[in-house]
Formats: C-alpha cells, sequence, structure tokens
C-alpha cells in the first residue's frame, strides 16, 4: 500500500493530487521557504508477514529547519510497549533518532531526526509491531534546493562589502588627515599673518622712533649752531711741518713723509667758560684730528713745537681707516665718512661734542677733565691737503611738523 506523508501536523500541508507540499509557517530569510516548496515525497509503506487487523502505517512530518539540514518526525499510534521505531537511511544504514516523549508507557512510538544535505536526502522510518511480528514503513525525498545553503555569490559579496567598508574607512581617513592639513595651514597662515603685522607694527614703530630721534639730534645740532664763535689758527703756536694759509683759517702738511696724527696748529682763541662752536671742512681726506687742549698743553707744544703733544690734556676726535675714534674710546660710531665737522664746546657740562653738519647728526662726544682754557687744534693729513676753518652762516629751516614740535616740547 502507498501512502503520500503529508507534513500536516508542524510542517508543511500536502495535496495529494500535485504531490506539493505547501509550508504553514513563514519562513521568511530562508532559502527556499518563502514560496510554494516542491518536495518530491515518496512515501512507500511495505507490509511484511501481514496479518489479520488494521495496519497503521508511520507518519513523516517535515518539521523545520535545523543545525544546517531538515528535522523530520515520525508519529505512530502505536504505544513503545507495543512497536519499535527504526531510522534508515538510503544506503539501508540504521540511524538512531530522538524519542519524541519521556513516556514510555502511554505515549505513541515517535522519534526525531535532522537529514543534511549529501546524506542521500532520503530518510525510511519503519515500525516494527512486536505482538504481531510485522512491520511498517514511510519514507520521504527532499530535494537538495530545499536544504538551506551558501550562495556562491555570497563570499564575493562578502569580499566586495568588506573591500567597500575599507575603502571608505581610508576615505575619512584621507578626508581627516586633509582637514587636518588644511587646518594646519590655515593656522600657519594666521600665524604668519600676525608675525607680519607684529613686523610692520615694530618697524612703523621703529621708524617713528628714527624719525622722533633725528628730529631731536636736528635740533641739538640747531642750538649747538646758534653757539658759533670765529676762530684763527695761531702761527706761533704749530708744528714745524705744518704750513698756515694767510687768512689763519686753514692748515696742511708742508712735508708729506711725515707721519699723520703728529703735527698739529692751536688756535688764538681760548675758552674758559660757556659754549662755544665752530665748524671745520675735513674734505676727503684718509684722517685728520680734531679738538680742544688744555692751556698747559698749549703751552707745551708753543715752547718745543717739534714735540708731538701729550695724551693728557687732549680731546678730539680722530678719524682714520674709515672711522671715528674719540679720545680714550674704541670705534663709535659706524657713520659715513663726512666733509664737514661741527665741534661744540660746553665748558659749563665739560663736554666736548661733534656733529656731521651735513646730516645734522652727532657723531659723539667727549667728558672734559682740566683747568683753566681749553683750546681749539687742527691736524690734517700728510696728503698735502687744506683743512681748514670755515665761517658758520645762519641757516634756514624747514619748519617742524606740529606732531615734532609737539615731541621736542
Amino acid at each position: 500500500m502507498s501512502l503520500l506523508a503529508a507534513g500536516a501536523l508542524q510542517g508543511f500541508h500536502c495535496c495529494p493530487f500535485t504531490w506539493q507540499c505547501h509550508s504553514k509557517g513563514s519562513h521568511e530569510g530562508r532559502p527556499g521557504m518563502g514560496l510554494t516548496a516542491v518536495i518530491f515525497l515518496l512515501v512507500l509503506a511495505s507490509r511484511h508477514q501481514p496479518t489479520a487487523g488494521v495496519g497503521h502505517d508511520p507518519l513523516l512530518v517535515v518539521d523545520d529547519y535545523e543545525d544546517g539540514g531538515i528535522r523530520l518526525k515520525c508519529l505512530s499510534e502505536r504505544l513503545f510497549s507495543e512497536a519499535q521505531l527504526l531510522w534508515t537511511d538510503s544506503r539501508g544504514d540504521n540511524i538512531t533518532g530522538t524519542p519524541l516523549s519521556a513516556d514510555t508507557g502511554t505515549a505513541g512510538v515517535s522519534s526525531s531526526i535532522v537529514l543534511k544535505a549529501g546524506s542521500g536526502n532520503s530518510m525510511s522510518c519503519r515500525i516494527l509491531d512486536k505482538q504481531l511480528k510485522t512491520s511498517t514503513e514511510s519514507s520521504v525525498a527532499i530535494a537538495d534546493a530545499f536544504f538551506p545553503s551558501t550562495s556562491p555569490w555570497l563570499a564575493a559579496f562578502v569580499v566586495i562589502l568588506l573591500l567597500s567598508i575599507f575603502l571608505v574607512l581610508a576615505a575619512i581617513y584621507k578626508i581627516r588627515n586633509n582637514n587636518k592639513e588644511i587646518t594646519r595651514a590655515q593656522n600657519a597662515r594666521k600665524q604668519i599673518e600676525q608675525d607680519i603685522d607684529e613686523l610692520k607694527r615694530k618697524l612703523e614703530n621703529e621708524d617713528a622712533e628714527k624719525r622722533i630721534e633725528n628730529v631731536r639730534n636736528e635740533l641739538k645740532f640747531r642750538k649747538a649752531r646758534s653757539n658759533a664763535v670765529n676762530i684763527t689758527l695761531d702761527q706761533t703756536c704749530k708744528h714745524p711741518n705744518l704750513c698756515i694759509s694767510d687768512d689763519k683759517r686753514r692748515v696742511k702738511s708742508a712735508d708729506k713723509k711725515e707721519t699723520a696724527l703728529k703735527a698739529m696748529v692751536v688756535a688764538t682763541e681760548g675758552f674758559p667758560d660757556k659754549k662755544h662752536y665752530w665748524e671745520v671742512e675735513v674734505g676727503n681726506q684718509s684722517q685728520w684730528e680734531l679738538g680742544v687742549v688744555s692751556e698747559n698743553v698749549r703751552n707745551m707744544i708753543m715752547n718745543n713745537m717739534g714735540i708731538s703733544p701729550p695724551v693728557n690734556g687732549l680731546f678730539s676726535l680722530q678719524y682714520s681707516q674709515g672711522k671715528y675714534i674719540l679720545t680714550g674710546r674704541e670705534d663709535v660710531s659706524d657713520c659715513k665718512q663726512c666733509s664737514v665737522v661741527g665741534v661744540l664746546l660746553d665748558v659749563e657740562s665739560s663736554e666736548l661734542s661733534f656733529y656731521s653738519v651735513e646730516e645734522m647728526s652727532p657723531l659723539g662726544s667727549v667728558v672734559l677733565e682740566f683747568t683753566g682754557k681749553l683750546y681749539p687744534f687742527f691736524s690734517p693729513d700728510s696728503s698735502g691737503k687744506w683743512l681748514g676753518v670755515r665761517p658758520v652762516k645762519p641757516q634756514t629751516y624747514d619748519p617742524l611738523p606740529q606732531g615734532e614740535k609737539e615731541i621736542n616740547k
């Protein structure tokens, strides 16, 4: 007798006309369970050693997916005490199933087993009647399409997915790094702009301070020039190798072999007090010396005109080898060479100051320590060029701007 085992209990509803089983439950996400599942069931019920009475064939139920396979249930009305249930695979090997009920006294014979792909796809359930010495059997065959399986495209999909995730993360990392670089570049640019602004402010302040200093120096020069006096050279107080002009305002070396800065001439005028200013044209002489000597040094030169003047009692500005050197000091100014030097003797303040007339700026000053009068002196180089006192003429100056007037106040 043939029997179509329809999964009517829990798994499938089977149609005896089309031999198709339809799933009652929803198996969304499982391959083959969302659509009508066509399972070809071949249920062969064979009776061995038939005897009188009605036979009961086992009922096979396709239950659910489990552990990578499909769980099958075999049910019978026979009691455990009357019958025995055996599972047999497609090769005829007996397989131990799992009893569905622990009550062996009153419950019917039932068991379940998980059928996996590759195991022959068919399974038989046999019921052995211990009393009647008969057996009945039901079989089921399930196509491979209904077993859970991994799509061949899944690995490629996973690789593409992982690669996409990696590319997205790499893009995010690159964008973040680019944003950091842009931020650092913007911050560096802002810092450079701030440094430039700060430098501009410093330069503006320095320019303003320089202008203020120039104005102050010019004012000092104007005030010094207002104390101009007339200076003449003393023919009786000069070195023998020096020659004085007829107007007694210029002097030069008569012996070009004479070593420079050893021959000098002293002025006729001596100043015991107050302020006195005069200007000297030095031209482009390579070296010269200007200043004042004390009355004792003047008398010493006058009595012995062939000797070099002593260091004590002599206060001067010397120009040699492109440098200005004050008495008792090293190079004190890097000013460019000037052709006219202004000299201010401030006896009251015990200070001797020197100015560049062209620049109207100071060249330096010397503190005086003396007694008696102070006399101007002049020492040209040995080139034979004239070095002379020039008259100080009144000059007109452009009025100072209002802001600079306030500064000078």
